[in-house]
């Protein structure tokens, strides 16, 4: 599976991304909403074993891909729909981002792309999508993307010695509009 818009390819991810995943994965910036303090090669490993894996099942129910630079090939992140089940029709949007690349519109135009699937092709008729409060910037994404802040959860996760509030958002089909939100 392979999603192109004007600056991204989405792909599917292979073995080989784990040094390029490492890498983000283990800067500062991305550690700071995440429980662990850095990650090794092999939890990476790991982590890209659980999408290779979810690319083997039929049917199908989770779509997460890499995030490349078009024009070079770079990856850069990963961005995923993730249903319960094939026949479910909620699933939930996630995406990471190499911190090098925030602020230039990548990690919206890689969400829009997942969105665009979810509704056009899987069928999917309310996307939903957590994020810690403090992370300010994943907010932004998604509000740009036209997701609506349904609730916060106060103190609902701990880890780096303290407590996070978690915000919850959806977007239903029906206000998925394409040409507002690209």
């Amino acid at each position: 599976m392979e999603i192109s818009t004007a600056r991204l390819r989405l792909r599917e991810f292979l073995a080989s991304d784990a040094p390029a995943v490492l890498r983000y994965q283990n800067d500062p910036e991305y550690l700071k909403f995440y429980e662990w303090e850095s990650r090794t090669p092999q939890e990476v490993q790991e982590f890209i074993n659980l999408f290779l894996d979810w690319q083997a099942e039929t049917p199908r129910s989770k779509f997460q891909l890499a995030i490349t630079l078009r024009q070079s090939g770079k990856l850069i992140g990963n961005v995923g729909i993730r249903q319960m089940t094939a026949e479910s029709r909620e699933a939930d949007l996630g995406y990471e981002l190499d911190p090098q690349y925030w602020g230039m519109g990548y990690a919206s135009e890689a969400a829009h792309a997942m969105l665009d699937f979810a509704f056009t092709t899987l069928g999917i008729l309310t996307v939903t999508a957590e994020v810690i409060a403090e992370n300010q910037r994943s907010q932004r994404v998604l509000e740009r993307m036209g997701m609506q802040l349904t609730q916060r959860s106060q103190a609902d996760q701990y880890f780096k010695g303290r407590w996070w509030d978690t915000l919850h958002y959806a977007l239903p089909s029906r206000d998925w509009t394409p040409a507002s939100n690209a």
